[in-house]
């Protein structure tokens, strides 16, 4: 079941990173024109070079520069179909965080994905319909601890999803959330010297599938839900998570065996 999104414009934010890229080349590869934008001007356009799409530099956080990012999408193609709102910040203290880091967090994680929608739909509309997928994550349905911004955030674009699907809809604008396991990352690049096997024995325990995704295999997810293949889907948050939302606090690893040791 391929995706054909030929003649088809995505916009992505937070294109820069390594789940970005994934997600962009998933959508070269099917056939689709890729519009980048995130506020790292040299690693969006070092991926956009490599992957032949445009880059727009972004500061999500400035309703002039989307609005500036959407006017430049339409100069150089003429529509915007898809929405891919990726763009995140991960900063996290905790309980220590003070209110301007919860803004700073809210405002990247929630509100900037809420605000480039807005910038879009009028254009989505006028062309018959789109597709819109946010990128939640696995936090939004669990404490971890020691973070309470990134997970708070990401529950929140979840229910926006769900707003936003209801009121869409009569304009066939689909949107859907998509909320990733442990996927390689340029902090896990980083953290491990770009060590893949170290990285999947720390994720093993608590991902079904045993190891850490790619960002293709997230992308792969995004490019169906914006594709005609998903038609009939809407208003859902779909996991690509290796299975880590499948999982009980016992692992893949019976527990009660473990009285009798």
């Amino acid at each position: 079941m391929t995706a054909d999104l030929r003649d088809r414009t995505v916009l992505i934010t937070g294109g820069a990173t390594l789940i970005g890229a994934g997600v962009a080349r998933c959508f070269r590869d099917a056939g689709a024109r890729v519009v980048l934008a995130d506020i790292d001007a040299e690693g969006g356009q070092a991926v956009a070079r490599d992957l032949g799409a445009d880059f727009v530099a972004t500061d999500l956080t400035r309703d002039e520069q989307i609005e500036a990012c959407v006017d430049a999408v339409l100069t150089r193609h003429g529509r915007i179909d898809t929405l891919v709102n990726l763009a995140c910040s991960y900063t996290d203290n905790g309980l220590a965080s003070p209110r301007a880091e919860w803004q700073q967090a809210l405002d990247v994680n929630l509100v900037s994905a809420v605000m480039m929608a807005r910038a879009v739909v009028p254009h989505m509309q006028a062309a018959g319909g789109g597709a819109i997928v946010n990128f939640s994550s696995i936090s939004s349905k669990v404490a971890q601890t020691g973070r309470w911004l990134y997970p708070v955030s990401k529950a929140a674009l979840v229910q926006v999803t769900r707003s936003m699907a209801m009121d869409l809809a009569p304009m066939n604008i689909r949107v859907n959330s998509v909320s990733p396991g442990w996927t390689w990352s340029a902090v896990m690049d980083r953290l491990t010297g770009g060590d893949r096997a170290r990285t999947n024995a720390v994720a093993r325990p608590f991902h079904l599938l045993r190891r850490v995704g790619n960002p293709e295999e997230v992308g792969h997810v995004v490019v169906f839900l914006c594709s005609d293949k998903a038609s009939f889907v809407t208003g859902a948050d779909w996991a690509a998570d290796g299975g880590y939302s499948a999982m009980g606090p016992e692992s893949y690893e019976p527990a009660i065996p473990k009285l009798a040791a």
